[in-house]
């Protein structure tokens, strides 16, 4: 695939009871850990057994694959929240993963197209997302594709993410 033929990239919805695209979510997901801008290193044998089957039972889950051809080259693993201020439904991108061999190739706006596409079947009010500062490649995609930094009114400030482990 070629930075000018996106045309190639297909995304679908994942099917988690599929063995095979169970296992490319898995190994996706794992690509992810690995990477610098995830937990640089591969996942916990205890995570990689629990993973697909916890996917599979939380029922907010949407799982997404992007191929080439066959070959499974990028996820993006959602989840539906709800606003309580538009009092609908919206989506997640929790964890998006382009494999390193195809950055750069429109993976990931494939990715979010086929994550806001569900999101608006769904009857989604929005997408949310988290990045971290430094992943500038990822940043500018999301900011490509019409997400902006999260403020509910002019001079309250900016939204901060933030996490307390259990």
């Amino acid at each position: 695939m070629s930075s000018s033929d996106e045309s190639t990239v297909r995304v679908v919805l994942a099917d988690l009871n599929d063995a095979g695209q169970a296992a490319e979510v898995l190994a996706m997901v794992d690509t992810y850990s690995q990477d610098a801008m995830g937990d640089g290193a591969p996942l916990r044998a205890e995570v990689r057994e629990r993973l697909v089957e916890g996917l599979r039972a939380f029922p907010t889950t949407r799982v997404f694959l992007a191929y080439d051809g066959s070959q499974a080259v990028g996820v993006a693993v959602c989840f539906l929240g709800f606003s309580t201020f538009a009092a609908k439904p919206l989506l997640n991108l929790h964890d998006v993963c382009v494999a390193p061999s195809h950055r750069g190739r429109g993976v990931g706006r494939a990715l979010l197209a086929g994550a806001e596409e569900q999101a608006r079947a769904e009857g989604c009010c929005k997408l949310t997302l988290e990045v971290l500062d430094q992943n500038h490649r990822a940043l500018r995609t999301y900011l490509a594709a019409g997400f902006k930094r999260y403020a509910l009114q002019d001079g309250a400030g900016e939204a901060i993410f933030l996490t307390k482990g259990l």
